[in-house]
């Protein structure tokens, strides 16, 4: 019965051998919870989903057992390649909008883990025999609902790392074979994409704990000039937090006048560029406030991949400033750009959508 938090995965830096491979889809996980007519959709955190995704739920229906519970990610496909913002866009407060995003952008379920089917909870059944029940209890599936690919094979998941990259997919994971289910515990293992990028540093936020930076506002310049705003850097010990405050005074600027991000606070203003303090479903009534300093310095940070090409999709790790560097050299063309590949040979959907 839900809530089930799902099984985590800790980050490696390469892929271990021996093992059960999958891809590391960049989506929503979800615990799918099928009782008759009943469906649930739980979230990583164990908040449900289900009014998110009412042609999920309909699909889901009609697809899996009557009684089951299923691991999985909620993903939606755009121009053959996963797209993350498409999906954020759902959570939204408004039943009309979320029926209308529905039909404007169907969300898919890739199941990976089977945690119940029948009668039978299937916890501590090994991770083998959990995947060929949920082969068997899958067969025939057809789209929205996709059975994730798996192989015990080193190379093929070398392969998919390096390829399926291309159609907005995170990585690989591995897990051990004989892996029970464990909630809410990282006994899996992750192997992510990691590049670096020269940004520029053009202000930071606050620590919740006090007057230290608790994040710095990276940017890049694009093609046009404008410095765009493409992520943060957050990670950094408690020391190199109050360290970052010193070392920036010098290029802190009274307010953001004359500032290339002077109009975050017009809401207006980030519809066309990338700004910090956008407002949004996730930060709700959270302080978006910041410090703005001259954008004169470079840091190199690494990253594992950008949303659409214009942000980093997760937190960027600090790694050294660059003082070799000028702030105008950081585009966006220094970006390594991963080889296009067709979301529809991952999942093996044919032209028909089946």
């Amino acid at each position: 019965m839900p809530p089930v938090k799902p099984m985590l995965a800790k980050s490696v830096a390469k892929i271990p051998p021996g093992m059960h491979y999958e891809a590391k889809w960049d989506g929503f996980r979800a615990i799918v919870f099928r009782d008759g007519p009943e469906v649930e959709l739980g979230s990583r955190t164990g908040k449900p989903l289900t009014r998110y995704f009412p042609e999920l739920v309909a699909a889901l229906k009609e697809r899996v057992p009557q009684r089951c519970v299923l691991d999985g990610e909620i993903v939606i496909a755009r121009g053959g390649r996963l797209d993350f913002d498409a999906l954020t866009e759902r959570i939204h407060p408004a039943d009309s909008r979320v029926r209308m995003l529905a039909e404007r952008t169907p969300a898919s379920f890739v199941a990976f883990d089977l945690l119940a089917l029948d009668d039978h909870a299937l916890l501590d059944v090994p991770l083998t025999d959990r995947r060929a029940l949920l082969e068997r209890a899958l067969s025939g599936v057809s789209a929205p609902v996709h059975l994730a690919p798996a192989t015990t094979d080193g190379e093929t998941a070398q392969r998919w790392f390096e390829q399926y990259e291309g159609a907005g997919l995170d990585g690989v994971v591995a897990k051990p074979l004989d892996l029970r289910y464990l909630p809410d515990e990282r006994v899996m293992f992750k192997i992510k994409h990691e590049r670096t990028a020269d940004v520029v540093v053009a202000g930071y936020r606050f620590h919740k704990s006090g007057p230290v930076v608790g994040s710095l506002l990276l940017g890049l310049y694009d093609d046009r000039g404008a410095l765009q705003h493409v992520g943060v850097s957050a990670a950094f010990a408690m020391k190199k937090r109050a360290e970052l405050v010193e070392e920036l005074e010098p290029l802190r600027m009274d307010d953001a006048a004359g500032h290339p991000w002077a109009a975050w606070g017009d809401e207006a203003a980030h519809e066309t560029a990338r700004l910090p303090g956008a407002p949004s479903r996730w930060s709700g009534k959270k302080d978006l406030s910041w410090v703005p300093i001259r954008p004169e310095r470079v840091a190199e940070v690494a990253y594992d991949h950008m949303e659409n090409g214009a942000r980093f999709r997760h937190t960027a790790r600090f790694r050294r400033w660059r003082p070799d560097r000028t702030p105008e050299s950081c585009t966006y063309a220094q970006l390594e750009e991963p080889v296009r590949y067709d979301l529809a040979e991952i999942l093996g959907v044919r032209e028909d959508g089946s």
